[in-house]
Order: structure tokens, then C-alpha cells, then sequence
């Protein structure tokens, strides 16, 4: 059955919810160890986005439940997508929870970050700050309309330095009109303008109707001696994150959505896993920006200003 694809041509995301189908593929020869073209294992696609009983069918099949694949097992996927029916499915498989993986955080150490601990014990201190740091921000922020908006999350300097860095002009807030912002494309004088907003940590620039905001000529001249994160929620092509320290343009076309990377660090994994629902907040705590409240996105601004002309989609 579909051999070239080890028998699972055609199944689409809806399948792994579906231990029927799942079920009569295996008994029909699909191989339990592999997906075609580069796609997860099988059990790793119904652990994360499949139902517990298609877990607990695909386990009963593979030589070993505990298998890595990109430095993770499956049990660990389910907790990374928050899936406790799917953790306890593959505990009852027999997956190990304290296998050391992902720069420490085991199965069982991050489920202590979420809301379905696997495990009874405790995290760090500095671990749990950050976690209630989250859920603090989350919630402050809530949901403010992003789509179409550009920013930089700019740490350690206020909204007057960021002006004087970008060369900006200080504009008066009613020469910014509605028109001004639900025009499409942006007149010239448009395309350059954009707010700034104090918050405790840093600054925040932001706008509204373009992607300015987020290029890496803004953010490099932000991030000499310290570090910005700019983000484009690109109603088109989905988010479109950079990173920019000390003047320098650290990383390009980065989506805080993926998983994150069996090489990336302890705090990178821990900021991954808490902020994967909420591309703004993610933006704000890897900058150290800890708004009280969504105005600084949201508006009103603390004040509006203009860069000079310029092509910013380069850094200078």
C-alpha cells in the first residue's frame, strides 16, 4: 500500500485524531518508524496534533517510545504542545520523563513550566520568575490587532534616545490622521512615520500600516550596546522576526511560532515553550520589555516621529 510512501500517502493533519484510520494503516503495512519527505515520525505527528488514542495505537507499534528525533522524543513534543492526554498516553507506553534532552529541559522539567506537570518538583528560582513573568504579560497584553504592523522591542533605551538614534523628527500626533492609517500603499511621508512608546525595560516603535518599523536599518541603529527583537506581522506571509545586537543584525526571517532548535539554549527553549501562542509577547520578553499594559501596540503612543529618508531594509 502506497510503498513509496511508506502507506501513508494522503493522510492529512485531520488523520491523526482519527485512531480508526490510523489503525487500518498500520494493519495494512505502513511503516510505524517512518513519514515520507522529511515530515516527523508518526509517532511524533500524533503527539503533537493527534488524539491520545492514536498515541496510544501508534506507541504500541514503534521498536522504542523513547526514540529522538532533533534532540526530542515524543513524550516531550506532547508536553511542548501542551497535550496532557497525550504525555500520559505515552507514560503509560512507557516513556521516560527524566531523560535528559534540549539543553536540560527533560519531559518532565518542562511540564513544571505548564500548566500539566508531569512530574511533583520544583524549578529554579530564576526559572519560575520568568514563567510567572509570562503569564503576567500575557495577560496585560491580551490580544491587540497586529496584523499589517511592524515593530521593535528596544532594550534599555527610552523613546527620546531611540528618536535621537533613528535621526527621527518629532511629529505632532494630529498630523498622523485615520486616513493617514487605513490608506494603503502609505504616501512617502507615511511610510516613514511611526510612534514610540516608554515601557519599563526599554522602548517599543511601532507602525501601524507598513513594515518599516521592523526593518534592520531601523534596528541596528537602535541596538548599539544593547539589543532589539523586530518583528513584521506580515498579513501575507505570516510573521517575519529579526534580531539586531549591538548594531549588528543577529538573525533574519525568524517565526517565534516554530519549535525551537536542538542547539539553542536553556532560556531560548524556556521562552519558546511560553510564549508559542503570542508572537507579541515572545517579542517583548526577548527584548526584557515588561509593558503594563498593550497601549505601547495599541496606542495612544507617547509620541509620533519620522525617520529620514531612506532605504531601510538594509542596515547602514
Amino acid at each position: 500500500m502506497n510503498g513509496e510512501q511508506g502507506g501513508w500517502a494522503g493522510v492529512g493533519w485531520a488523520a491523526w485524531t482519527d485512531p480508526g484510520q490510523i489503525r487500518a494503516r498500520l494493519d495494512a503495512g505502513a511503516d510505524p518508524e517512518v513519514l515520507p519527505r522529511g515530515r516527523q515520525r508518526p509517532l511524533d505527528m500524533a503527539a503533537t496534533h493527534g488524539s491520545a488514542e492514536v498515541v496510544a495505537e501508534v506507541a504500541s507499534r514503534v521498536r522504542d517510545v523513547d526514540a529522538m528525533e532533533w534532540g526530542r522524543t515524543a513524550l516531550w513534543r506532547a508536553v511542548f504542545a501542551n497535550r496532557p492526554d497525550n504525555a500520559r498516553a505515552l507514560l503509560a507506553a512507557g516513556a521516560d520523563p527524566e531523560r535528559p534532552m534540549m539543553a536540560g529541559w527533560s519531559p518532565a522539567r518542562l511540564s513544571l513550566a505548564g500548566q500539566h506537570p508531569l512530574v511533583t518538583g520544583e524549578l529554579s528560582g530564576s526559572e519560575q520568575a520568568v514563567v510567572e513573568e509570562s503569564r503576567r504579560l500575557t495577560t496585560a497584553l491580551g490580544k491587540p490587532w497586529v496584523e499589517g504592523v511592524s515593530l521593535v522591542c528596544v532594550a534599555g533605551i527610552d523613546a527620546a534616545e531611540a528618536v535621537r538614534r533613528l535621526d527621527a523628527e518629532v511629529v505632532p500626533a494630529d498630523s498622523v490622521t485615520p486616513d493617514d492609517m487605513a490608506g494603503w500603499p502609505p504616501s512617502a511621508d507615511t511610510e516613514l512615520t511611526m510612534w514610540a512608546t516608554d515601557v519599563p525595560g526599554g522602548c517599543a516603535i511601532v507602525q501601524p500600516w507598513s513594515y518599516i518599523a521592523s526593518m534592520p536599518g531601523i534596528s541596528t541603529r537602535l541596538s548599539p550596546g544593547t539589543k532589539c527583537f523586530g518583528m513584521y506581522f506580515n498579513p501575507k506571509g505570516g510573521c517575519q522576526g529579526s534580531t539586531s545586537l549591538d548594531g549588528v543584525l543577529t538573525g533574519s526571517d525568524i517565526s517565534p511560532a516554530l519549535d525551537p532548535s536542538d542547539d539553542d539554549s536553556a532560556e531560548d527553549i524556556l521562552t519558546a515553550y511560553l510564549y508559542q501562542n503570542d508572537v507579541l509577547a515572545y517579542c517583548c520578553a526577548w527584548a526584557g520589555l515588561h509593558p503594563r499594559d498593550a497601549r505601547a501596540f495599541a496606542g495612544p503612543p507617547d509620541m509620533w516621529l519620522r525617520v529620514p529618508d531612506g532605504d531601510y531594509r538594509y542596515r547602514p
